[in-house]
């Protein structure tokens, strides 16, 4: 089973998005995907910047897959959607269904990003005509519904699921964290900038619920699916994605590895990224609980 790097959902400068990615050449990492997918006024590099680090990383060894916007509300959003479906060299992930249409319109193969509804073989085998060749798992779905699902490989359709981080929740037209500052969200100031990991929000009694991530809400705690390693192989899962943190992505990537080869123990693993302070852990989805909970 191999290894994916989703793209990075914060809003880091310039700099530090080079050295991450230059950093990330270095790990066991197989799948890196790249680009903006929460909110087009991060502007921080231009196209031709995500393709020299998608040069940079193939010429690595990596596979490279270029990601597309997920809400589209604007005409210039949808001319940055068509330059990177016409790249002309790298896969591209469509995260909503007008990049679907752009790709299949084009008969190009694409990957159906977690963003995309996609919960049953009909809707599966429709895509794969379309020209859908990997399907990165909703979040929300769970062990049995995966296994109720017909062999994706007899749709020539890899099955990519969510190893470790943040779930994402949903995404708005509204920005909550310029909100959360009394900005409107065209005079948002790029506050979201100033949380690397996203904007924490707590319950009245203090207890940890949701981050906001400009216009997208994802959980505050971490989705940590390494312990049920064991479950990927049964359901004949192709790759495991991992979700860029701030600090701690390079060992994230190397323990994950280490189980995906044999090395690690897939329990022992888990409890050593739950053991971190500070940091929630959860895989009720997976288990058909709520998303939130930990079930042992």
């Amino acid at each position: 089973m191999k290894l994916s790097l989703a793209p990075i959902p914060w809003f880091w400068d310039r700099a530090r998005v080079f050295d991450f990615y230059a950093s990330m050449a270095a790990t066991p990492i197989d799948i890196v995907y790249l680009g903006e997918t929460v909110c087009s006024k991060r502007r921080e590099l231009r196209p031709e910047d995500w393709l020299e680090i998608a040069t940079a990383l193939a010429g690595a060894g990596k596979e490279v897959v270029l990601s597309t916007l997920t809400l589209i509300e604007a005409e210039s959003e949808l001319a940055t959607l068509k330059r990177i479906v016409d790249n002309g060299r790298f896969l591209v992930e469509a995260n909503d269904m007008a990049a679907v249409d752009l790709l299949s319109a084009r008969e190009l193969p694409f990957v159906i990003g977690p963003h995309v509804n996609v919960y049953n073989g009909e809707t599966l085998a429709l895509l794969a005509r379309l020209g859908a060749r990997r399907w990165v798992v909703p979040t929300e779905v769970s062990r049995a519904q995966l296994a109720a699902l017909p062999d994706r490989r007899l749709l020539q359709m890899q099955t990519e699921v969510q190893v470790y981080g943040q779930l994402a929740l949903a995404h708005s037209a509204r920005c909550y964290t310029a909100r959360a500052h009394n900005l409107q969200k065209d005079a948002c100031a790029f506050v979201c900038r100033e949380y690397p990991d996203g904007l924490p929000l707590a319950t009245m009694e203090d207890q940890s619920f949701l981050v906001l991530n400009g216009i997208q809400t994802r959980s505050a705690a971490v989705c940590n699916l390494l312990a049920q390693w064991h479950d990927f192989a049964a359901l004949r899962m192709d790759i495991g994605r991992i979700v860029p943190q701030s600090a701690g992505t390079a060992q994230i990537i190397d323990l994950a590895h280490a189980v995906a080869v044999g090395r690690l123990d897939p329990a022992a693993a888990a409890r050593e990224l739950a053991a971190q302070p500070a940091t929630p852990h959860c895989n009720g989805h997976w288990h058909g609980a709520a998303g939130m909970e930990q079930v042992e």
